[in-house]
């Protein structure tokens, strides 16, 4: 019997500060997920739930399957447990084996030790299994984690392959590119809805817009990629299952108001590109304008964006005499509500205005505040203008 016949305890990993959104998003796909602990939220499921969960979640970084969680504070004890799998039933004798380490407030805290051990471990089970005194290592490539956290060590092996913020659409990379995931759950901590008029000011190769836009004509966001567990040795094959759920979801007539402005054209030109490469070009409209030229006649519209932070694109006071004006664009914006991610720790002063509230997330490694600017709701049973922004 295959590991991936009978029910599994299944693990997506969400960036620090979008742990929740993660959580919100499982459930609505119907999952009871465990509460976060060190970025990894867990919940029950099959295989395909497995390749679900790769295809649907927005904001997960990686899914994963639990092998097995044991205590260990010393590395006998790690190399132990990690030697007790049944490796052979999870791992062919010609697999390429990549182990990653992680580790916080344990007792074993060195990573390349603790990756070399279990390296080691999981290489003498198959030698033994398989009665072979070298293994070939020619095969399909299986990434298991091993971490330690607070001296319990959990064994994991990812079914993503390439990280999930890797959509497909997005072949060419602009200046400082903000990460899919970031950018899905930017969107989805803000007040936005598909209803509502959306405008990125500083959309860069339309990352932003385009993520809103498979929002709001529900294209799962893994619909155009694989993943690394389609490939598994005696995994069953569910990709046509899942990949027409995917397809029968997608709301292809559904109206949006999603606008991705930049006044560099080059950045305009990859926008067009990465919104052909999603499917979603007749949904957003892009175009090349100063952010100092913002106006709509637009009632309850949201902001949504990535400005440049000064980390390679501008000096520090360039970048504080465009937050200046940003700020005096969206004070003409009666009724808009605003959500900005910079790095820059001076931007409310600039922007001329305090934030309703203030989140820390990441953009891959470097540590930014979100900040969000609040205005009235719309009214209930609002008709939102349907012309163009």
């Amino acid at each position: 019997m295959s590991i991936y016949d009978g029910q599994l305890t299944i693990e997506a990993a969400a960036a620090s500060g979008i742990e929740a959104v993660t959580k919100r998003e499982l459930q609505k796909l119907g999952y009871e997920p465990s509460g976060a602990s060190y970025g990894r939220i867990c919940f029950e499921g099959s295989f395909t739930d497995v390749l679900r969960a790769n295809m649907f979640l927005r904001t997960a970084n990686r899914v994963r399957i639990v092998i097995g969680k044991q205590k260990a504070e010393t590395f006998d004890e790690l190399f132990d447990f990690v030697a007790s799998v049944c490796w052979q039933d999870i791992l062919p004798k010609d697999a390429r084996i990549v182990v990653e380490a992680k580790s916080q407030k344990s007792k074993l805290f060195a990573l390349r030790t603790i990756q070399s051990i279990s390296k080691k471990a999981i290489v003498n089970a198959l030698q033994n299994a398989y009665g072979l005194s070298t293994l070939p290592e020619d095969g399909t490539a299986y990434q298991i984690e091993v971490a330690v956290f607070d001296d319990v060590a959990t064994i994991t092996l990812d079914t993503s392959g390439e990280g999930l913020h890797k959509r497909g659409y997005r072949t060419y990379l602009g200046d400082a590119p903000l990460r899919e995931t970031l950018a899905s759950a930017m969107l989805q901590l803000s007040v936005w809805n598909p209803d509502r008029p959306l405008i990125d000011p500083f959309c860069g190769s339309g990352t932003i817009p385009i993520e809103a836009a498979m929002i709001g004509l529900n294209i799962a966001s893994g619909i155009n990629r694989g993943f690394a567990c389609e490939g598994f040795y005696g995994a069953p094959n569910v990709r046509g299952i899942v990949q027409e759920e995917a397809e029968q979801l997608i709301r292809r007539d559904k109206k949006l108001q999603i606008s991705g402005f930049d006044i560099n054209p080059e950045a305009i030109k990859l926008a067009l590109k990465h919104a052909e490469r999603a499917g979603v070009k007749d949904s957003i409209h892009l175009q090349v304008a100063d952010m100092r030229t913002l106006t709509s006649k637009k009632q309850y519209g949201v902001i949504v964006t990535n400005p440049p932070y000064g980390e390679r694109l501008m000096s520090d006071r360039e970048v504080e005499g465009l937050y200046r004006d940003f700020g005096k664009v969206y004070g003409k914006l009666t009724g808009w509500c605003a959500y900005v991610i910079t790095s820059y720790i001076g931007f409310e002063k600039h922007f001329g205005k305090k934030a309703d509230k203030v989140r820390k997330l990441y953009n891959s490694q470097l540590e930014c505040n979100y900040y969000t600017y609040l205005a009235p709701p719309p009214p209930k049973n609002h008709a939102y203008n349907k012309e163009n922004l």
